[in-house]
């Protein structure tokens, strides 16, 4: 029995992203952050960078990781057994667009929050929670287009 180890996982992980809809999750990720800092200064309160930046980032990150594995058959060839490894450990692989979501919020928790590094790094591990359980349901339920 062949066990993989975290690196192997890893590689797996970032082959399978390698096909992944960039440009419609930039868009996506890009345009949720617009809208959510528009209504922020349109409605009452105030509008709020951060949250408009962490969602746009979330989001980019669910797109990504959900439309790497929606079409497990294109690509080259490894690109297409990563993709289908990724089906078949749905929970592995959305580990690493959570903890992508994560890295890439800390630094927007610190410059824009004003947050201490503890404070945005426990935010943004949050965030990077919600896109692995999101992308987790996801994969698992499109588990079926595993081979």
């Amino acid at each position: 029995m062949n066990e993989l180890t975290r690196m192997d996982e890893m590689s797996l992980s970032g082959a399978a992203l390698r096909g992944a809809p960039w440009r419609a999750a930039a868009i996506a990720g890009g345009g949720v952050a617009a809208t959510n800092l528009f209504l922020g200064w349109i409605l009452p309160g105030p509008a709020d960078l951060t949250w408009a930046l962490c969602t746009g980032i979330g989001l980019f990150a669910l797109v990504a990781g959900i439309g790497a594995i929606s079409r497990p058959n294109r690509g080259d060839r490894v690109t297409q057994q990563a993709r289908q490894w990724a089906l078949r450990h749905p929970w592995r692989f959305a580990l690493y667009p959570g903890l992508g979501a994560a890295a890439l919020m800390v630094p927007v928790q610190i410059l824009f929050d004003g947050e201490g590094v503890f404070g945005a790094a426990w935010d943004a591990l949050w965030g990077g929670a919600l896109v692995f359980l999101f992308t987790g349901i996801v994969t698992l339920a499109m588990r079926s287009r595993a081979r």
